[in-house]
């Protein structure tokens, strides 16, 4: 009845699907439902988001409300990106940063720690500012960044009621260049680590883990000083065609490259706005290692290149800013993540990760929430410093356990 998740390796088991055309509504479904979870854009690759009842926040309105004197924008939380951006622009403003996708929804990707990626760049809930929230009471919840508990509410995987809108900071629209280098020697990689994550705003390296790195993706900031580009990125040669970050895929639905500049919301994300990516063509996992382990980490996943590469599609190596929020994947540790697209076989991507966890657990990695994992909470627990803060939040939030979840105990609180 509630159908699967968009990568079609998860089928729903809730008995129903509420769609509340007001808040009040939403508070009153809460509050009767004995188990119940908010159902954002369905891009989750696990069973983050099931219960016995769902909700879907489609009915609300949309309401994006820009305050140009606090520099923030307040949105309904099921608002995707792309139609966040596409408000934006009409007053000139931007986000910070964005997804390799912008069709998914701010909150479902706030609650997760989606990150889109740059050295400096904290993930997509460092620029939450405030957050409504409906508890498993019905009461409405409004957290401020810098009181209270708001630091364990942002990243909250779910876990502590029904996010209802989101308040996020924003700044001058600016436009930014896209260069794709090709050809990246492993060792050149190695030698120069920090230099070629630190050539752009945002740098995305792709590869298949064969003998070179595939492609490195540099977008910079039209006007700073890393926007002068060149033909020569430590060996690996600047693209003379648009490229798609599997090889040899048409790029026709990947943004704009060769270093013609554009507009953030057109260049940052990996694909176009007016792409709708299709379904159940892939799975993904993502694994995020301190910075200072970022080699070590790579090469010990190049060991298991000839295991893992017959069911990849592509991998993708990005780094992000350290940050404050508890149940972040990037909690006070600049981190460094490595992502894999795996083809639509659930069976052997688990036989893959078995090795991959095991071999990454060494560097201290953390899971993203919304993907694809083995690692229960008896491992995550030392990865998170605040979970036991965390744990207690929920239970003083959600005291009857309306918004926990088979897969939350399981992975994250414990039984």
């Amino acid at each position: 009845m509630a159908g699967s998740n968009w990568a079609g390796n998860y089928d729903y088991g809730a008995r129903r699907i509420h769609r509340p055309t007001s808040v009040e509504q939403l508070r009153d479904i809460v509050v009767a439902a004995r188990r119940v979870r908010v159902l954002g854009s369905r891009h989750s690759f696990n069973a983050i988001a099931d219960s016995d009842e769902l909700i879907t926040l489609d009915g609300l309105p949309t309401d994006i409300t820009i305050d140009r004197s606090a520099g923030t924008v307040d949105c309904s939380a099921r608002v995707s990106y792309g139609e966040l951006a596409e408000a934006l622009a009409t007053d000139g403003l931007a986000l910070h940063n964005l997804a390799s996708l912008p069709h998914i929804s701010v909150a479902g990707a706030v609650a997760t720690g989606t990150h889109g990626s740059g050295d400096t760049n904290g993930n997509l809930a460092t620029a939450v500012a405030s957050l409504e929230i409906v508890t498993s009471s019905g009461e409405l919840l409004t957290a401020e960044r810098g009181t209270g508990d708001f630091d364990g509410l942002v990243v909250g995987l779910g876990a502590l009621g029904a996010v209802t809108r989101v308040t996020l900071d924003v700044e001058p629209a600016y436009e930014v260049r896209q260069r794709v280098y090709e050809g990246l020697a492993w060792e050149a990689l190695s030698a120069h680590f920090d230099a070629i994550m630190a050539s752009g705003y945002s740098v995305s390296i792709f590869t298949r883990w064969g003998a070179d790195v595939d492609q490195v993706w540099v977008k910079s900031r039209v006007g700073d000083d890393l926007d002068a580009g060149g033909a020569d990125l430590y060996g690996a040669r600047a693209a003379t065609v648009a490229r798609h970050p599997i090889l040899g895929i048409d790029p026709v639905n990947c943004t704009s490259q060769l270093g013609v500049p554009g507009l953030w919301s057109d260049r940052l994300p990996h694909f176009r706005m007016d792409f709708t990516p299709s379904s159940g063509d892939e799975l993904q996992s993502e694994f995020f290692v301190p910075r200072r382990h970022a080699i070590d980490a790579i090469e010990a996943v190049r060991r298991l290149a000839d295991t893992i590469r017959p069911v990849l599609l592509v991998s993708e190596i990005r780094t992000i800013a350290a940050d404050v929020l508890w149940m972040s994947p990037h909690y006070q540790r600049d981190s460094v993540g490595i992502h894999f697209t795996w083809k639509p076989d659930q069976a052997a991507v688990l036989r893959a990760l078995a090795l991959i966890e095991p071999a990454l657990s060494t560097f201290d990695a953390r899971p993203h929430w919304g993907k694809v994992f083995l690692a229960e909470a008896a491992t995550i627990e030392p990865l998170s410093p605040r979970l036991a803060d965390f744990a207690r939040l929920v239970e003083r939030l959600d005291p009857r356990h309306a918004f926990r979840n088979d897969w939350l105990e399981r992975h994250v609180l414990g039984e």
